[in-house]
């Protein structure tokens, strides 16, 4: 492994900051499988949703897709296998629901933060839209960026320090 010791990445940042390429890079760097929560949405249950868009509908499938990533994660552990979250980790409540489920399993975490303005990563949303290349799940409307920044929250100083937290500008 590249860093040099084992860890449960999380890689966190808000709507089109790249968590989707990070996530890859790091998990072929590491040796490790990566856990994409838009690609589970996308495979399990995007084709099912209602019309019209509710957040408890979907928030309510990110929880349950996440607790079988972790259950499938505690599987890789014991056999040397890194797992990659790339699972949005919106905010603290969120990122702190994996680093629980770390702490009680005795694994180290690993916090990769990436760092991008609004204005960049709105401006990416829009590319991968239109060109649906290779990270594109589904289209991400400006309502549905936007939704996602109002519950957005930034790792802390103190948060990244207790995670070995890596920062990533853009």
């Amino acid at each position: 492994m590249s860093d040099g010791d084992f860890y449960i990445h999380l890689v966190c940042g808000a709507t089109g900051a790249g968590k989707s390429t990070y996530s890859e890079a790091l998990a072929k760097s590491v040796g490790g499988v990566r856990f994409s929560i838009d690609e589970w949405m996308q495979t399990l249950h995007n084709m099912d949703q209602p019309p019209e868009l509710r957040f408890d509908w979907f928030y309510d499938r990110v929880q349950r897709n996440c607790t079988q990533m972790r259950n499938i994660a505690g599987q890789l552990v014991p056999l040397g296998v890194p797992p990659v979250f790339d699972c949005g980790l919106t905010n603290k409540k969120e990122r702190d629901i994996f680093v629980g489920w770390a702490n009680e399993n005795g694994y180290p975490v690993r916090l990769h933060f990436i760092d991008v303005p609004t204005e960049v990563r709105w401006s990416r949303v829009q590319k991968r839209n239109a060109e649906k290349a290779e990270t594109f799940q589904f289209e991400v409307t400006r309502e549905m960026f936007d939704f996602i920044e109002s519950l957005w929250e930034a790792p802390t100083d103190a948060e990244m320090r207790t995670l070995a937290g890596k920062r990533i500008a853009d």
